[in-house]
């Protein structure tokens, strides 16, 4: 492998991001093999612990928070890899579904579920046809549907679906990753100029497609990166009530000793007020590697 490749893919914090964030991997027989391949050698259990995991853990529940039900709800946790979020969500008095097309994730969950002070329930499925009623839910969280299926088609599918189970008033929380994520990395970093870097940065910016070089193994596996008003468009396509669009990390990852920032409390405080006074500026939100859209289910008559 070309040494410059090898720096970017061991030593650089930044561009490890891509290895990062969560994906969900649809059923064995509709995947191409190397996502099957990139899950089987990756750790989501650890995930939220490395690197820039524990900004978006934190992000996450903060925004996620914001809509749940006051008292005790139905929550379905799509893509919930092995119940992370479902072990919170479920510590907080909630009846939790996890939903995951990975057998090795939900034998994780069941496991994280067995040691939980309050358990939850896994399901192997995936989004596009989730084995739930109609109405059942009060919030359903897209973890990963929203970039790991490269069609429209079948990203309209899941947010659907996710209408469909919601109960009348109910809220669906898609996540995201932005069309710009790779580029912005790769300008802050100095790999910009690594040709198949470049390419890659170029599809995304002007198709939305992600698809890894083959010689660059340990990024995220074929994906959808969406820009802000796409997001929007696509779920008030499939029937929803669009409410806002949030910055997950906006744009304080982009803090040149972001790390020494966040060891320091008073320091962390600072750049997490500004994450939160520009979590909605429009203006800004592309530069935020991951988004967190919100979407109501209408009153019936």
């Amino acid at each position: 492998m070309d040494s410059k490749i090898d720096k970017i893919l061991e030593t650089d914090t930044s561009i490890r991001v891509y290895r990062l964030y969560s994906a969900i991997q649809i059923m064995p027989q509709l995947i191409k093999p190397e996502i099957e391949s990139f899950y089987a050698q990756t750790s989501e259990e650890n995930r939220l612990e490395l690197g820039l995991g524990p900004l978006e853990f934190e992000r996450n529940k903060e925004l996620i928070s914001r809509y749940l039900p006051k008292k005790k709800g139905v929550i379905i946790d799509v893509g919930g890899g092995p119940g992370v979020y479902s072990e919170w969500l479920a510590g907080l008095g909630h009846e939790v579904h996890l939903v995951d097309p990975v057998e090795k994730h939900i034998k994780q969950a069941n496991k994280r579920s067995a040691k939980a002070k309050k358990s939850f329930k896994s399901i192997l499925g995936e989004s596009r046809k989730l084995e739930l009623p109609d109405n059942f839910a009060d919030v359903v969280i897209l973890h990963g549907p929203l970039y790991h299926l490269q069609l429209k088609e079948d990203r309209i599918k899941s947010i659907t679906e996710a209408k469909r189970v919601l109960k009348p008033n109910g809220v669906a929380l898609g996540f995201a990753i932005n069309h710009s994520a790779s580029t912005i990395a790769g300008l802050l970093n100095g790999f910009i100029h690594v040709p198949e870097l470049y390419a890659m940065c170029k599809e995304e910016l002007t198709t939305g497609r992600h698809d890894p070089p083959k010689n660059m193994p340990g990024i995220l596996p074929s994906a959808y990166y969406h820009r802000p008003l796409q997001l929007r468009d696509e779920f008030e396509e499939a029937g929803l009530v669009y409410v806002d669009t949030y910055a997950v990390e906006g744009m304080i990852w982009m803090d040149k000793n972001y790390f020494e920032t966040r060891g320091d409390a008073k320091k962390k405080e600072a750049i997490m007020e500004l994450l939160r006074i520009t979590e909605n500026d429009q203006a800004l939100l592309s530069l935020s590697p991951h988004m967190m859209i919100a979407g109501k289910k209408a009153m019936i008559g």
